[in-house]
């Protein structure tokens, strides 16, 4: 693996790993951590490129968000998990129970698809365009840290 995923844990027991939607990150879910942290060991990831973990090299795609689920997991000395996802976490939880059912608990999805056959064309659009912008702001800020914090025209 290219990165090391950023992630919240909080409390013990079985793991209850949640996985966010596009452009967010784990603290979405900071209610449901504090909330189910009685009963559960909750692990909050910050999806590549999201958050505070590295957009890496590696393609971004909902395969490759499943495999870097994976090496957390393995990384974790996690066997079995509950898995919730929402939006683009729920594709990525679809992505992963496919390839590794054995290591799913169960799994919790919230607006998910697996094709976007359903997509309109125009949303489709706004969706690959944000992150497009996304991406553009961020090779902004990495340039801007390498040439030490200086304005976007180099004053």
């Amino acid at each position: 693996m290219d990165i090391s995923l950023y992630y919240r844990e909080k409390g013990s027991g079985i793991p209850f790993i949640l996985l966010h939607g596009n452009g967010e990150d784990g603290n979405y879910f900071k209610h449901q951590i504090d909330y189910f942290s009685n009963n559960y060991r909750m692990i909050a990831v910050d999806t590549r490129g999201h958050g505070k973990s590295p957009r890496g090299n590696a393609p971004f795609t909902m395969e490759q968000f499943a495999e870097d689920l994976n090496n957390l997991l393995i990384k974790s000395d996690i066997s079995q998990a509950i898995i919730l996802g929402f939006s683009d976490g729920a594709n990525i939880a679809m992505k992963y129970a496919i390839k590794y059912p054995e290591k799913i608990k169960a799994l919790i999805l919230n607006g998910g698809n697996l094709n976007t056959r359903g997509v309109k064309k125009f949303t489709q659009f706004l969706i690959e365009l944000n992150y497009k912008i996304k991406k553009n702001f961020l090779l902004i800020e990495n340039r801007k840290k390498e040439n030490g914090n200086m304005g976007l025209n180099g004053q």
